[in-house]
């Protein structure tokens, strides 16, 4: 479906055309018309596919249409009072998303009047503040910081008519769960709403049953869960060789715009000291650097400054980088959807991409539920060692925590083996005087410490020394 046939503003077909861009992706077909249409809407599709132009550009046809009704029939006249405060609000999970996002907004919006502010952690907030203070119509942010704003009482969210959570699913997976009921709480019930996520947990339909009111929804399925255009590898290797065989094959195949997906923050930095002792230029970016190193980063990254960017799966979500000619998962990840959008960073538009992987001792199992999903399996390179064996019936996984012994239900208890241990028998204080009368011969059981042949000799009390 091109552009021009759906019904959009002639400001947004010409900012639109000027980008280069006549057909629409899956994803904005299918949900721009319901976002035009004023309804709620679910949208599925993975990173990469455009979804943030499928709820901008609708946002913004109706936003310019709310402020000058002659260019929309349909429109109705909105009160003056709503124009000094914002109307729309989106929220992302990351810094990085927040400003692509940002970035869309002006791109599609120029020419039309609308002032925006994206408001994020990491900088100082009195820019943000000042610029709330002269009235926004959009607002872009991250939920942290937007609550933090939000209890100063410098926002202000009771005129926003249009809320939108982008990349729904990670923002769950980062724990920001409870921050998006409190903003939704300051939001008009009179909304139109609109959730679009990478993936549909149950936790994103929770949230979609009560966010949304009879939404449209639009699930765009890939023909394959991955890029056809990228060529998957996988080396099996230990541990301590993974950064000597990365620093190998960046210099052996002359990789230099490529993507390095760690689990952990900490394993991002070690591996770029890691590489920088082995002579390969690298930075980091993850959640615990400050906003101004992740956007120095990449900006390095993209002017070709630095050839490996090291990051973490959540600070990857809203990298936008261009001709990235290798992905390289130093860590498995134990979501194989987390696998196909790490590799979808590579063979964008008609380009081709390689993806390669390190699987360790620990990651097998991870790798087979990758090659599950894809529904093929990765070439391997090198030698296949012993330990890649699949893992047996009942197996602990990577990650998982070993039996701990306990029986489990169903299962029979273990037989014991001879009569069992008699327990101790303490006893504490003298004999009463009642059981001295009634047993004067002293036979007292098995009170063998005191009599009988085998009877232990009594210790005695040592005097003190003042007696």
């Amino acid at each position: 479906m091109r552009f021009d046939d759906l019904n959009l503003h002639p400001k947004l077909l010409a900012n639109v055309a000027a980008e280069g861009y006549e057909l629409a992706t899956p994803i904005q077909a299918g949900a721009i018309p319901h976002v035009l249409a004023g309804r709620d809407v679910l949208g599925c599709a993975q990173t990469g596919t455009g979804k943030t132009a499928a709820f901008a550009l609708p946002l913004i046809h109706r936003l310019v249409s709310d402020r000058n009704p002659a260019s929309d029939p349909n429109a109705k006249p909105k009160n003056n009072h709503a124009d000094t405060r914002a109307r729309a609000l989106v929220l992302a999970p990351t810094r990085e998303l927040a400003t692509q996002i940002a970035d869309g907004f002006k791109t599609y919006a120029k020419g039309s009047g609308l002032r925006g502010v994206t408001i994020y952690g990491g900088v100082n907030q009195n820019p943000q503040v000042n610029t709330l203070r002269r009235g926004v119509d959009v607002v872009i942010a991250t939920p942290g910081r937007l609550m933090d704003l939000m209890n100063q009482g410098h926002v202000d969210l009771s005129g926003i008519r249009a809320l939108v959570l982008d990349e729904a699913d990670r923002m769950l997976d980062m724990g920001f769960i409870h921050d998006i009921r409190k903003i939704v709480a300051q939001v008009p019930k009179e909304r139109q709403t609109l959730l679009f996520s990478a993936t549909l947990p149950a936790s994103i339909m929770d949230l979609a049953h009560r966010l949304l009111t009879d939404p449209a929804t639009v699930k765009i399925e890939a023909a394959t869960p991955t890029v056809d255009r990228v060529q998957q590898f996988v080396h099996f290797v230990e541990r301590s060789g993974k950064a000597d065989l990365l620093a190998g094959l960046i210099e052996s195949e002359g990789m230099f715009r490529t993507i390095v997906f760690t689990r952990t923050k900490h394993g991002a930095d070690k591996l770029v000291k890691q590489l920088k002792q082995r002579g390969v230029a690298s930075e980091a970016i993850h959640g615990n650097k400050s906003q101004n190193a992740r956007q120095r980063a990449l900006d390095n990254f993209r002017r070709d400054k630095v050839p490996v960017l090291v990051a973490t799966d959540v600070a990857a979500r809203g990298i936008d980088v261009d001709h990235v000619t290798h992905v390289v998962n130093f860590d498995l990840t134990h979501e194989p959807e987390t696998y196909v959008h790490r590799i979808g960073r590579t063979a964008r538009a008609g380009a081709e991409g390689v993806a390669i992987s390190f699987c360790g001792p620990d990651e097998v199992a991870w790798l087979r539920d990758i090659e599950r999903l894809i529904e093929q399996d990765l070439k391997t390179v090198g030698d296949v060692p012993a330990w890649t064996r699949r893992p047996g019936k009942g197996a602990p996984r990577p990650g998982q925590r070993p039996s701990s012994g306990r029986r489990q239900r169903g299962t029979p208890a273990k037989p014991q083996g001879g009569d069992p241990k008699p327990r101790k028998k303490h006893r504490k204080g003298k004999r009463s005087a009642n059981a001295a009368q009634s047993n004067p011969a002293g036979n007292h059981g098995g009170d063998r410490a005191n009599h009988g042949p085998n009877a232990r000799p009594r210790k005695r009390r040592r005097k003190p020394r003042n007696a």
